[in-house]
């Protein structure tokens, strides 16, 4: 039976931002963030996630991780206050009636969406881990088993702060073997269009060219700007107008002449499924530090039956959720492949123990029990408990 549940913050430093340089007129605040003017996001100059620890009666460990790069004591109090409490003496061989149940706790006070769902996600994958761990097997083979050797993945954002500087960048990875980028719009300096045409130009007719268009634009004009993006053989467009405007994606996605993908911002399977219902998308980006396993898994199935395709976000974090993000997604027939995160996937690696990597454009799963990872000795330099 679960006897504890403990979270810590890490806070890893960077000596650059996500996505890049500071553009002109952005300024980091006393706390360590600033908002990226080209989708008026709020960013952290550090690499900062929440870890899970859940511990059995026995001392079995089970790890999880969650979306928490911006006010992370927020998601670790909600852990150590209400989730981590509710969960004593239950077993952790049940980890989806434990997540159902969990989940149930907040129906009436606006449930089913942020930090309490990111919350949720990293006990949920902390909890699947320990499961998989008692029965000696990995994770995937809990969620029905292994249905992808390897998963392709592509190279997400080109963190450099001049066009010809980007294109290089790609060119560098297609060279090594990995056949799909995507570049961000909203570092894109002379426009969306320009940075496609010179990316295709460059990296010639085979490499796939995907655009996040990071929620900034109306319907319209994103449908017109996708149609231009569609003359250089635009392989998705990633979020096009903002992830509320539910008629706006189903507009867009009517009219566009290339796949369109969304969902790395939505956390449950109710969330999709309108959207699924009313063909928003082709592609959905699930998002392991938000879902969890538990409900990961149903977004999945249920996309499986609209005929759509997977493939998942990955966010900033130490290794933890993106390794229970491959097991997931390799127990789903439908998964073409898995966004590659390489400024943070690669310089986190050193924090965990265990065999995940990516290699010539594709990832391989971490071996052994479990989720085949856990944090390793070099990550608690940076990592502190949070007592609440």
């Amino acid at each position: 039976m679960i006897a504890a549940v403990e979270t810590y913050v890490v806070v890893v430093p960077r000596d650059v931002p996500y996505l890049g340089p500071l553009r002109e007129g952005e300024t980091v605040n006393s706390r360590g963030y600033f908002i990226r003017r080209g989708n008026r996001s709020v960013y952290p100059t550090t690499d900062t996630s929440l870890l899970v620890k859940v511990t059995t009666a026995s001392g079995a460990v089970g790890w999880g991780e969650c979306y928490a790069i911006v006010a992370p004591g927020a998601v670790a109090e909600i852990l150590t206050d209400l989730l981590g409490p509710l969960c004593i003496g239950r077993d952790p061989r049940d980890p989806v009636p434990l997540h159902e149940d969990l989940y149930d706790t907040m129906r009436v006070r606006g449930f089913f969406g942020g930090y309490f769902v990111d919350a949720l996600a990293g006990l949920d994958i902390a909890v699947w881990d320990l499961a998989a761990r008692l029965a000696g097997l990995p994770l995937h083979r809990l969620l029905g088993g292994r249905r992808h050797a390897t998963l392709p993945a592509y190279v997400s954002g080109l963190p450099k702060p001049t066009l010809a500087e980007r294109v290089a960048f790609a060119t560098e990875w297609a060279a090594r073997g990995f056949g799909a980028v995507k570049f961000a719009a909203a570092v894109a300096d002379e426009g969306a269009e320009a940075e496609m045409a010179t990316l295709r130009g460059a990296l010639g007719p085979d490499i796939r060219i995907a655009c996040d268009m990071h929620w900034k634009h109306t319907a319209l004009a994103a449908t017109r700007l996708i149609d231009r993006l569609h003359a250089h053989d635009l392989w998705f467009a990633e979020a096009p107008v903002a992830p509320e405007d539910m008629e706006g994606q189903r507009e867009v996605a009517a009219k566009a002449r290339t796949s369109i993908a969304l969902g790395e911002e939505w956390r449950t399977a109710f969330e999709y499924r309108p959207r699924l219902v009313a063909r928003c998308m082709d592609v959905i980006q699930p998002e392991m530090a938000h879902t969890g396993v538990t409900e990961f898994m149903k977004i999945g199935r249920m996309a499986e039956a609209f005929h759509c395709r997977i493939i998942p976000h990955a966010s900033i974090g130490i290794g933890i959720f993106q390794a229970a993000s491959l097991h997931a997604s390799a127990a789903l027939q439908n998964c073409d492949g898995h966004e590659y995160q390489h400024s943070i996937f690669d310089r986190n690696l050193h924090f965990v123990e265990g065999g995940m990597r990516c290699e010539a454009g594709f990832y391989h799963l971490p071996e052994g029990p479990g989720l085949g990872v856990a944090p390793g000795a070099e990550m608690w330099r940076f990592a502190r408990r949070h007592e609440g």
